[in-house]
C-alpha cells in the first residue's frame, strides 16, 4: 500500500506521526525539486532504522572517518580482512572486529546520521512524499540501529523551537562563523568555556562553516549551531554568511600567514588556554573513562592542535 501527496497538504512531522502510529514498515522517499534533493527513510514496525539524503551521499565508514572516529588505515584492514575469507561481512561490522571502534560509539555515530536527514527533511515545506509499505525482508537495508520515531518527532520539535530563538545570529548551518577583532583595553579578557567549547573555537577559520565544522568534530549539527550561538553572542565570533568556496575538514585551522586574523584576537583565544587545558585534564582525572573521558581527551586534542597553530604566527 502507498500513501502519497504533498508536503502543503500534510506536513513531514505528520507523515512521520502518521507511520509511527501505525506502526509502519517500508521506505518513505521525500522529494524536492526547489532543493533539487532527495531523502529516504526506511521504518520498520514504526522505527527508523535508515536515513539517507541525495545532496550527502556518504557511506557509513567514510562518515566515521570524516568524525575522525576511525581511521583510513582501519577502514583498509577493514577491508583487507573482508577480501581475505570474510566477503559475507560488512566493512562496519569488521572495524568493530578489529578494534577500530567500539559497537557503542558506531551506533551513536549511525544515530547522528539518522538525524541530521531526518531533523533536515523536517524542515522542508514544500516537496512530495510517498511511502510504500512492503515486508521487512524487502526493504533492502543493513539495520545496525533502530531509533525511535517519537523520539525523533519530540526532538526535531524541540529544535525547530530553539532555532527560533537563535536564527537571528545562526539562520541556519551555511553560516561560517570568524573569530572577532578585539579591542586593545580587551587583551586580556579571560575565556571561560567549556571542553566542548573549546573544540569548536578551534575549528573556527572563517572558511568552515558549521555544517563542515559538525562533520569534522563528528558532533550534533544543531549542536555545534547552538554552542556558534553562544560564541556569537558574548562577542568571541562573528557570525558571517556562507562562502562558496569551503575548506575540507582536513584544512589547517589557520594559514601560518593569514593577515586577516589580527593578533589581538590571537592574543584573546591563547590568554585562557592553560587554564582551559588544567579544566580539562581534572575533569579527565574525575572522569578516566566513558563517554566524558573520550569528550576530555578531544579537547585536550583540539587545545594542543589550537597551541601549535598559534606558535607558527609571527610576535606582533
Amino acid at each position: 500500500m502507498a500513501i502519497e501527496g504533498p508536503l502543503r497538504e500534510l506536513g513531514i512531522h505528520d507523515v512521520f506521526q502518521l507511520l509511527d502510529l501505525s506502526r509502519k514498515t517500508g521506505t518513505l522517499r521525500v522529494t524536492s525539486d526547489l532543493r533539487e534533493d532527495e531523502g529516504v527513510v526506511a521504518f520498520d514496525n514504526g522505527r527508523v532504522v535508515q536515513a539517507t539524503i541525495r545532496s550527502k551521499p556518504v557511506t557509513t565508514e567514510e562518515a566515521l572517518m570524516q568524525a575522525g572516529r576511525v581511521s583510513e588505515a582501519d577502514v583498509a584492514r577493514a577491508r583487507s580482512c573482508q577480501q581475505n575469507g570474510r566477503a559475507n561481512r560488512d566493512v562496519v561490522d569488521l572495524l568493530v572486529e578489529i578494534g577500530a571502534i567500539t559497537q557503542r560509539e558506531l551506533e551513536r555515530q549511525l544515530r547522528l546520521q539518522i538525524e541530521s536527514v531526518v531533523f533536515e527533511l523536517m524542515s522542508w515545506r514544500e516537496g512530495f512524499f510517498r511511502f510504500d509499505e512492503r515486508p521487512r525482508d524487502e526493504i533492502a537495508v543493513e539495520t545496525r540501529i533502530s531509533v525511535s520515531t517519537e523520539s525523533l518527532l519530540m526532538e526535531g520539535a524541540r529544535r525547530i523551537d530553539e532555532w527560533s530563538r537563535i536564527d537571528d545570529v545562526i539562520p541556519n548551518l551555511d553560516v561560517v562563523p570568524e573569530l572577532a577583532p578585539v579591542e586593545n583595553d580587551r587583551e586580556g579578557t579571560m575565556l571561560d568555556l567549556l571542553p566542548h567549547e573549546w573544540q569548536v573555537l578551534t575549528m573556527i577559520d572563517g572558511e568552515r562553516n558549521l555544517r563542515a565544522i559538525a562533520a569534522s568534530l563528528g558532533r550534533d549539527e544543531f549542536e555545534i549551531a547552538k554552542i556558534a550561538y553562544g560564541l556569537a553572542t558574548t562577542g568571541v565570533v562573528v557570525a558571517g554568511a556562507a562562502k562558496s568556496t569551503r575548506a575540507t575538514p582536513d584544512s589547517p585551522v589557520y594559514a601560518a600567514n593569514d593577515p586577516s586574523l589580527p593578533m589581538t584576537t590571537i592574543r584573546f583565544v591563547a590568554a585562557d588556554l592553560t587554564t582551559a587545558r588544567s579544566a580539562v585534564e581534572q575533569l579527565l582525572k574525575m572522569s578516566p573513562s566513558g563517554p566524558v573521558a573520550a569528550d576530555a581527551r578531544d579537547a585536550l586534542d583540539a587545545i594542543a592542535k589550537l597551541q601549535r597553530v598559534l606558535e607558527v604566527r609571527p610576535n606582533g
